[in-house]
């Protein structure tokens, strides 16, 4: 894609607009929200927890498929679906009368997630190129901005509509998801990704074809192993660590604050990390970044005081803003260019197995064993991840 400077600052500006209301909206709509929804509907946490399970659930199903779409009929036209499913999943909220029901909101919501991550990837790594990694960084900051204040407006405005009784003010965060979406349509209508609106026709033998040169390809299967580790971990870690310090004395407001620095640190250095991998070799990046969080996640349980936990989470932190950002532009690097949404949709798929499996199996070694054996495997799959990665990129 030839773009020129101005196109260039119009392309990054809208595409992080896109992810910063997008993800502030979908982000809203679940977090503090839907658990209080779902009690109010009458539902219990069995009913909660199936339904939290089914958005993640649309990324893995749908990002392959969606970046192989984008590589046959553009991106535009993906970006644009994924604009009105974030403008529309809110309103859909207010029509549930039974918890049930909303496990087909979550997942509809959810392919809104599942479109937008690899499109917005792969229009950026298509615009940019020998400073691709600095603007994936760009991007993914304004993501991790809009889903850390997503939480802190949706409690205000439940507590600001209280008086009106607990189920409007818990619909009135729905209203305001879908004025909040709004500027994720303007977005994207207003990007220009440099396509036509139709490249060539799609069916099922273009997915077969994309799907084996994926299996095919072990550089860009070994860099979303990465991600998935990565998230592996993450799941890990957001699921288990509040338990953990509650139960050695930590109050919520602290927890609290732990997890607030934690996502700080990762928006605020992505953009650095990610120019930093424009720079130098990436495989270097991605394998030290792995490591690095292999070993925060199993330093968790070992830690006591506030110094040490507040240490180990903003290693992790930092150590996932290294290595993420890296990864993302590696798979650029060595895609090819008709495979490239192809290529960034699987990256995301694996992501999202690696964030369902972690607290999944964790949670049943701290059942069988101890939490130290939850949070230890997040290390052992590092470090298996890290030499597999490395045998694999290096091989002559």
């Amino acid at each position: 894609m030839e773009t020129g400077n101005g196109q260039k600052r119009s392309i990054i500006f809208y595409i992080s607009l896109i992810g910063f209301f997008g993800i502030f909206t979908s982000t809203i709509s679940k977090n503090p929200v839907l658990p209080y929804l779902v009690r109010s509907l009458g539902a219990g946490d069995q009913v909660l927890g199936i339904i939290s399970a089914v958005s993640p659930l649309a990324g893995i199903v749908f990002s392959f498929p969606v970046g192989v779409l984008g590589d046959k009929l553009g991106r535009k036209l993906l970006l644009i679906t994924a604009a009105f499913i974030f403008l529309l999943a809110p309103l859909m909220y207010l029509l549930v009368t039974n918890a049930w029901y909303l496990i087909f909101v979550r997942f509809f919501h959810g392919t809104a997630t599942a479109i937008l991550g690899p499109v917005a990837s792969t229009i950026i790594a298509g615009a940019y190129g020998k400073n691709k990694g600095e603007k994936l960084g760009v991007y993914s900051s304004t993501t991790l901005i809009g889903r850390t204040l997503a939480p802190l407006a949706g409690g205000a405005i439940i507590a600001f509509f209280s008086f009106q009784g607990e189920l409007i003010s818990y619909r009135a965060v729905y209203v305001f998801a879908f004025i909040f979406a709004i500027p994720v349509v303007i977005g994207a209508f207003m990007v220009n990704t440099g396509e036509t609106a139709l490249k060539k026709s799609f069916g099922s033998s273009a997915f077969f074809e994309s799907l084996k040169y994926i299996m095919k390809n072990r550089t860009i299967l070994a860099a979303a192993l990465v991600d998935l580790s990565i998230y592996f971990s993450f799941g890990i870690f957001e699921t288990f660590a509040p338990g953990y310090l509650k139960d050695i004395g930590y109050k919520p407001q602290t927890v609290g604050l732990i997890f607030s620095l934690q996502i700080l640190a990762i928006a605020l250095t992505k953009p650095l990390f990610g120019k930093l991998a424009d720079t130098i070799d990436k495989r270097l990046q991605i394998t030290a970044g792995l490591f690095t969080l292999g070993f925060a996640v199993a330093a968790l349980p070992f830690t006591a005081s506030f110094a040490a936990v507040l240490g180990a989470s903003l290693l992790f932190g930092l150590a996932m803003s290294f290595s993420t950002v890296a990864t993302s532009a590696y798979v650029a690097d060595v895609a090819k260019k008709e495979q490239l949404g192809a290529s960034m949709g699987a990256l995301s798929s694996i992501m999202d197995i690696g964030h369902s499996a972690g607290p999944l199996i964790a949670g049943s070694l701290i059942t069988i064993f101890s939490i130290t054996a939850g949070f230890v495997s997040g290390f052992i799959l590092a470090a298996a991840i890290t030499v597999i990665f490395l045998l694999i990129v290096y091989r002559k």
